[in-house]
């Protein structure tokens, strides 16, 4: 086995490590595309199937990437390789590093897109706009130039000026400033949505089983669901995970972790469908529902820039929490395969992103023409890393722990001298047998779709 160095960073506390991890799963899903299946998919039924899936296969794939990290001291591609060295199990961490380099290209465009808003919404430039005069400005920031390349490039350069302090003094500290700031903001949202006529109705109708639209369909957008929010496949659990002590209880942290993730979901899930239904506004509206919908919503309120600053910081700090663990993936990477400093690669990592990202930023715009398999360039990447490359990365991880490494290895790594409990007994066979079948089945699926 591996003997983890004895300078590699750490976690400075429990605390730090949970809400850090906790921001990498909470993104910008949580607020708009996560509302919106709950809405589509039965309510409180999917949210039970929902649950049930986080149970089954999000927090066995969370503990099995967590030991992964603890037990290498490694990120993504250094574990592959260093727990079972001599094998081609290390592309697995390439294939998960593309999974991240990809998703960061065009995230990062919608998360600059949060803070040109935020700054409209602070500028009082949204106020007296209805949903026409929304989607007019919506079409002009994002069919543009200036607008969309700036507000990417600026997300880039804050994100990456955490990172750049390390994983105590950057990463962990802003963790702990932003994951509450999230809550506190859509706290206070809430509290304003519930008080409008038919706020309450939008709550009831959000939670309502409706077990009648529930369908294997369904069931795979939810496993599709957990595996995105969860941050599953990408590498950056593995990689907070590798930060973590010999001290720390991986599956206690995992299912902690898990119920802030999921509580936070419908947090932001309550706050959306409240304001769209005391309003008639059909959630099913994609991007337009941030920016467009709700922003028309606050526009109805008194002192609506204030609403809207509020709104649109909360979701660009959602935003910032997961890219930061996006960019510490590939920062970990050729720092550990190369010998570089921190301080080299992370301008190198945020140039890289900014420059693959152009296309995504200008998908809607000057390159609106280009069209790849029936998509823009933006949708086309997200496609291909949501279908196809994720669902294979999560794919090769399970394969690994369950059979190469070895889920008995993984499991005295999580459990110690706990290994012959039912539970750990319950991970191992969810690890080797019903991750995979679930795995195949989306991965197979993205394809054919």
């Amino acid at each position: 086995m591996p003997d983890r160095s004895s300078d590699r960073e750490q976690w400075g506390s429990r605390v730090g490590f949970i809400l850090a991890t906790v921001g990498s799963a909470v993104g910008l899903g949580n607020v708009w595309r996560f509302p919106t299946i709950v809405a589509r998919s039965g309510g409180g039924a999917f949210l039970l199937l929902y649950m049930g899936i986080v149970l089954l296969i999000g927090i066995p794939l969370m503990m099995a990437e967590l030991a992964m990290g603890r037990r290498s001291g490694r990120g993504v591609v250094g574990a592959f390789r260093s727990l079972q060295p001599g094998r081609g199990w290390w592309l697995g961490g390439i294939v998960a590093a593309a999974a991240v380099f990809f998703i960061l290209s065009y995230y990062s465009v919608i998360a600059g897109w949060t803070l040109v808003y935020t700054s409209f919404g602070a500028a009082g430039d949204l106020q007296g706009l209805d949903v026409e005069g929304l989607e007019q400005l919506f079409a002009q920031v994002t069919g543009g130039t200036l607008l969309p390349v700036a507000g990417q490039i600026l997300f880039i350069v804050l994100s990456s000026g955490v990172v750049y302090f390390g994983v105590t003094d950057g990463i962990e500290r802003w963790g702990k400033i932003l994951i509450p700031s999230i809550v506190i903001l859509l706290l206070l949202l809430l509290g304003r949505v519930l008080f409008l006529p038919g706020a309450i109705d939008g709550v009831m109708w959000f939670l309502r089983p409706d077990f009648g639209r529930l369908s294997l369909g369904v069931a795979l957008e939810a496993m599709g669901q957990v595996f995105f929010s969860f941050s599953l496949g990408m590498g950056a659990v593995l990689t907070y995970g590798s930060y973590l002590s010999r001290d720390d209880d991986i599956s206690r942290n995992s299912f902690v972790i898990t119920l802030a993730d999921v509580a936070i979901a419908v947090l932001a899930g309550l706050v959306v469908i409240s304001a769209l239904h005391a309003f008639d506004i059909d959630p099913e509206v994609g991007f337009g529902l941030v920016f467009v919908a709700l922003p028309a919503v606050f526009n109805t309120l008194a002192f609506s820039p204030f609403w809207n600053a509020v709104f649109f910081v909360s979701l660009a700090f959602a935003a910032m929490t997961s890219l930061i663990s996006f960019l510490e993936v590939l920062n970990a990477i050729f720092m550990e395969e190369f010998g570089w400093s921190r301080r080299r690669v992370v301008p190198m990592v945020g140039t890289a992103i900014i420059l693959v990202g152009l296309p995504s930023a200008l998908a809607q715009g000057a390159l609106a023409q280009v069209i790849l398999f029936d998509r823009d360039i933006m949708d086309a990447v997200d496609a291909l890393t949501s279908s196809v490359i994720l669902p294979l990365s999560g794919l090769i991880t399970v394969l690994y722990v369950g059979w190469v490494w070895g889920a008995g290895a993984a499991a005295r790594e999580i459990a110690g001298d706990r290994v012959d409990s039912p539970f750990i007994h319950v991970w191992i066979f969810i690890v080797r047998y019903v991750a995979p079948a679930a795995l195949v089945y989306i991965f197979l699926a993205g394809i054919a779709t």
